[in-house]
């Protein structure tokens, strides 16, 4: 028998029609619980006949939590169709929230904007940092915004496309070139995809080697802590955070090596796709191809090749500084024919590390296989070895529509705001989707 049917949970509330993101930006969606405020970001791609005037825009979505009731402010109309390009969310200690964002490597050029004082729907005029002294104009992409020993980053892929970071020093008012944080000769497409999240006294950093298609990647972990950028087991790593020369990030601790064995299946060309730490325990989520055939060192692999069978990896740090690796879940082929790596993606609970909610088209709690992604919530009792699974969409509800990276809203500990977008994804830069929020106490 199947538990936990959806129709126990409330229906979702759909609070923009037009938007999707990427998952190399962060915060995307935060809650301000004084004023009862969640903002989102996300960019409209006018993939919908009704809502092409709104191509390229990019827009935060505000809710008023009390009520319901949601705000679509756009930042900037008519930005770029590319859900890469959506904008990283921070709370100033002022009570002004910072935006900024980039395009998708077709400039060098990184955007913010300040709100008024508690209100995320007042901006103030839009500013620009040009990337171009130190990227040569080959572009930058993604924005992520982290204090690290009490000051403002925000990390983007940027020179040699690998990660790199301007710092402010007055809350994001201003930005300065702070350098790079990985450096390694670039194979294929782009240099390491790396997610971040907060710790205490700490910065979590989880990255690849380069893009899937392009290298049989392992996966890396590591944090920026007092003032140097240290391995999992807290050792120091020679060069400091933003230093010339940068350290290759395979100087960080391997969390997934290529043709590991998870679950019964050998899994390469891995990325990153979620990490948190609360309440001092640290997990990621990461996917890969099971069973792959590796191509020999630096080749291409291309597009249009089809990948029948990713996987969910769920990973675990001990305080011993070495990682547990455990199945999650199948996560299907390829989401789309040209990017065969793309998953519905995960995200874990930034308050509960023992609780994920991924995008599948594949029923964890039996294996059967759906006819669209939809969005299920697991829990482990046993740090990942076994997981009870809760159908949170269901194709009866909303037929004919795949559900996709979700997202669980940091800022409010006593509520899950859970957000995702559905739809029809056919590009990340042509989709009709709709964004949908659904909270619950916890």
């Amino acid at each position: 028998m199947r538990p936990s049917s959806p129709q126990s949970a409330p229906s979702p509330q759909v609070i923009n029609p037009d938007g999707a993101w990427c998952w190399f930006q962060d915060e995307r969606a935060l809650v301000d619980p004084e004023a009862g405020l969640l903002v989102v970001g996300s960019i409209a791609s006018g993939g919908a006949p009704e809502d092409v005037a709104r191509r390229g825009d990019l827009d935060l979505t505000v809710v008023d939590l009390a009520s319901g009731a949601a705000q679509v402010v756009t930042l900037h109309p008519g930005f770029e169709a590319d859900d890469h390009d959506v904008p990283a969310l921070w709370r100033r200690p002022d009570g002004r929230w910072l935006a900024v964002y980039a395009r998708h490597k077709s400039d060098d050029l990184t955007h913010w904007r300040i709100s008024e004082p508690g209100d995320p729907t007042r901006w103030g005029e839009e500013r620009t940092y040009d990337w171009t002294a130190h990227t040569g104009g080959r572009g930058v992409t993604y924005s992520n915004l982290h204090e690290i020993d009490g000051r403002l980053y925000c990390i983007a892929r940027a020179v040699n496309d690998d990660p790199c970071a301007l710092v402010s020093d007055d809350h994001g008012d201003t930005w300065a070139y702070a350098g790079k944080l990985f450096d390694r000769p670039k194979i294929g497409y782009v240099n390491g995809y790396a997610r971040y999240a907060d710790g205490p006294g700490s910065l979590h950093v989880l990255v690849t080697d380069h893009h899937p298609r392009d290298h049989d990647n392992s996966i890396y972990h590591g944090t920026i802590a007092r003032g140097r950028l240290r391995d999992s087991t807290g050792r120091a790593l020679e060069a400091e955070p933003f230093t010339d020369p940068a350290p290759d990030q395979a100087e960080l601790t391997t969390v997934l090596a290529a043709g590991t064995e998870v679950g019964g299946a050998r899994l390469g060309h891995a990325w990153t796709t979620d990490i948190r730490e609360a309440d001092g325990q640290v997990a990621a989520v990461m996917t890969a191809r099971a069973d792959h055939q590796a191509a020999p060192d630096g080749a291409d692999l291309g597009r249009n090749v089809p990948v029948p069978d990713l996987r969910f990896v769920y990973a675990r740090l001990g305080a011993d500084g070495r990682w547990t690796l455990s199945p999650l879940a199948k996560a299907g082929p390829g989401l789309l024919p040209h990017e065969q790596d793309y998953s519905g993606l995960a995200a874990i609970d930034p308050y509960d590390v023992d609780t994920v909610y991924l995008s599948t088209p594949i029923d964890p709690r039996d294996g059967s296989r759906l006819a669209h992604h939809e969005i299920f919530r697991g829990h482990t009792a046993d740090e990942g070895r076994r997981w009870a699974w809760t159908a949170l969409t269901d194709a009866a509800e909303n037929p004919g529509v795949d559900n996709l990276r979700p997202i669980v809203a940091p800022g409010d500990p006593s509520t899950t705001h859970l957000l995702w977008f559905r739809g029809t994804m056919r590009s990340s830069q042509d989709y009709d989707c709709e964004v949908v929020l659904r909270s619950t106490p916890r």
